[in-house]
């Protein structure tokens, strides 16, 4: 009896994560297009593998694996945890570009797109805009090699 309540009692000071937050999980099957990882706590979720790719590349995941995904709820309908490698991704690379900003460091990115006056980059997660005028010390007038 004293050794369930104490194992009861140790039960309850597991910190279960906070919605919002980061958190680390380990891949334990891939079906049907989607890894499932569990995050620990009891807690599973399913992500689509396009999450893991980079842009033009094939995912990169195997079973086993541990990443980083964000967790926005702990219960979606399907009582499955909702997560997000992306968003993961995202919060990773805003605390990249703060450091260097703090630092004064340079930052490089990949141009994925264009739009009116500019461009969209990637910044390892984090989506910029680029302006035209910042492309070059001189105009450019061909930006498709970009």
């Amino acid at each position: 009896m004293e050794e369930f309540e104490a194992l009861l009692k140790e039960s309850f000071e597991i910190d279960t994560p906070e919605e919002g937050t980061v958190v680390k999980g380990k891949v334990i099957a891939i079906e049907a297009g989607q890894a499932i990882i569990d995050v620990g706590y009891k807690m599973e979720g399913r992500i689509d593998l396009k999450e893991f790719a980079n842009p033009g590349e094939l995912p990169n995941i195997n079973v086993g694996d541990t990443v980083e995904v964000y967790l926005d709820r702990v219960e979606n309908a399907r009582g499955e945890a909702q997560i997000s490698r992306e968003k993961a991704r995202r919060e990773e690379a805003w605390d990249r570009l703060e450091k260097a900003y703090a630092s004064e460091t340079r930052v490089d990115g990949a141009i994925f797109g264009r739009v009116k006056g500019g461009f969209t980059v990637d910044l390892g997660g984090a989506v910029a805009f680029l302006p035209g005028s910042q492309v070059d010390v001189r105009p450019v007038r061909d930006a498709g090699p970009l």
